[in-house]
Formats: C-alpha cells, structure tokens, sequence
C-alpha cells in the first residue's frame, strides 16, 4: 500500500538527520496520498539511522491506523489538523532545528531582512501565540495544531509554508514530504542567517524592501517565474 509514496515519506526522514535538521528522534516527516487521503508518518522515537519502511505507519484522516504495527509520531495529531484545513499541503516536516528553534524560545517570529529570506517566505516566518494551561493539559498535539490554524486565519499557507510553535518549533509543509523537507533546509538557514544579522545589525536599518521583496519572492514562485528549467 502506499509504496512510492512510503519510500518518500522515509528517505525525507532519514535526510533530517543527514541535513542536521535533527539530533537523536526529535522530528518527523509525513506525507499524504491526495487520491485517498491517507497518511504515511514515522513511527514514535524510531531512530533514523536503522529506520525502515517497517518503521512507517499509515492512517486515516481520522489518525485510524490502516497499515504498521507500531505506535505514530506523537505529533500526529498536530499534522492531522493541517492537513485538514491545508488543502494544497500534502507533506509535514516538525523539528527541533536548531536556529528555528532559537526564534521560537524568543516568541519571535523570523524577520525578513534579505533576498535568502524572501526567495521562499515572502515575510516574516510567523510564530504562535502560547498555549493556554488548558490547551496544554488537554489534547495537547490538536491543540498545537488548532493554535497553528488560528495564526494562519489572515494568512496563505501556500505562500507562507512554515510556522515557529512559540516555545516549541517549526513546522514546514509543502506540496509533498519532499517538499516539505527542501522548505525545512531553507527555513532553518535563513532563520541562523537573521539571527546573526539581528544579534549584528542596527534593528531600525534592518530590513528588506517590498520591491525587492515581491522580485526574489515572484522569481520562484509567482505567476510569471523563470527561475530553474522548464
């Protein structure tokens, strides 16, 4: 069931731990069938060097589990609410990366102060608010899931494919888990390259143009882009 798309599910965990996204298990990658909906996620605390597609589990939207005879990440339940509401998204990415990380201990979204910020995240990479005492205590995973929805009310997961957990992390999607998984390489880079530019830099001069924002943004993914080969 599922082959190709278990294969990509595990070759895009076990690059996260080659692209140093990751130390021992902390983080996940899932991908989605669009044809059936189903899910091909990571089992819990597998570790990635001696992972196998018997390490994979697949599920329903409802988080049911169809296929594996182990338990699924314990953030299922947080990919299970994106996928619901994100439409497009057919691949999650979660770790604990650690420059993501940084701007998400900060409770600071990642600003946007160059054209390697803006050739993927047209803006600042939001963050979170924190979780409520209640949030945290009652199905915690859907809750962090429903507090990343909240925040994406006014926004375009589409555009912004990327979101900081406030306290927690990143989470990164794409238009399969491979996708997903070139988007988490480019967040965590460009959230050490503003980390170093804002620990450096004079806060009031900082800061990238709209237009050179829309150009580098547009080149890749507008309605007219050009960059790569056809």
């Amino acid at each position: 069931m599922l082959e190709e798309l278990k294969k990509e599910v595990l070759n895009a965990n076990k690059e996260l731990q080659t692209s140093n996204l990751v130390v021992l298990t902390w983080g996940n990658v899932s991908g989605r069938d669009p044809k059936s909906g189903l899910i091909v996620i990571k089992a819990s605390g597998v570790e990635y060097g001696t992972m196998t597609e018997e390490d994979l589990v697949v599920v329903d939207p409802e988080g049911k589990i169809v296929e594996g005879d182990k338990h699924p990440s314990t953030d299922l339940e947080t990919h299970l609410e994106l996928y619901r509401s994100f439409k497009n998204v057919n691949g999650i990415v979660h770790t604990h990366s650690h420059f993501a990380v940084i701007w998400a201990q900060m409770k600071e979204s990642i600003p946007c102060y160059g054209t390697t910020h803006v050739d993927y995240f047209p803006g600042p990479v939001p963050v979170t608010r924190e979780m409520t005492k209640e949030e945290i205590e009652g199905e915690f995973e859907k809750n962090t899931g429903k507090v990343i929805l909240e925040t994406f009310q006014d926004i375009d997961p589409d555009v912004m494919r990327a979101v900081l957990v406030c306290n927690h992390g990143p989470f990164v999607w794409g238009k399969s888990a491979s996708d997903a998984l070139h988007n988490a390489i480019v967040l965590e880079n460009v959230a050490k390259l503003d980390y170093f530019t804002k620990i450096g830099g004079d806060e009031p001069r900082l800061g990238v143009s709209q237009p050179l924002l829309k150009r580098h943004y547009d080149r890749k993914f507008g309605e007219n882009a050009y960059y790569g080969q056809e």
